[in-house]
């Protein structure tokens, strides 16, 4: 599915109305340049499952959790990962147990630890300085 957005406001509303299809133990894998609205989307995520808390990326956590919503969110930046191997060694396959949703950010640094069924999100930029061309694809999404 493809989407384009014009506002950091509608990046969020288009994350939210996925948020209303994700089950437990979702993984929601995003790629996408520095600044292209990542984060905005999981805000999204967030207030579609009904997660009041503040969203902002896990950059040098590495991943937040934020609970208190329909499931639990585990938003993950993988920026600094060297590689999947130390995905797992933060815990990865224990978070995936949980039944929450797994966002990933800079999922392609950590693809190999990805199924095959995980919900793929690209966001570029646009035209506009606000603008955003979102595709969403993965089982239920062509």
């Amino acid at each position: 599915m493809e989407y384009v957005t014009n506002s950091p406001r509608e990046t969020e509303d288009t994350g939210a109305a996925l948020a209303e299809r994700l089950e437990p133990g979702t993984v929601v894998a995003f790629t996408g340049d520095l600044g292209a609205g990542k984060t905005a989307f999981v805000r999204g995520l967030a207030r579609g499952l009904g997660i009041r808390e503040r969203v902002t990326s896990p950059t040098f956590t590495i991943v937040n959790e934020y609970e208190g919503g329909r499931l639990p969110l585990f938003h993950f930046d993988m920026y600094r990962l060297g590689s999947a191997d130390e995905l797992f060694d933060i815990g990865w396959e224990d978070y995936l147990a949980r039944g929450g949703v797994c966002a990933v950010e800079w999922s392609e640094n950590i693809e190999s630890a990805l199924d095959a069924g995980c919900i793929r999100v690209d966001i570029r930029r646009g035209e506009a300085d606000n603008q955003r061309r979102i595709s969403i694809a993965g089982e239920g999404f062509e």
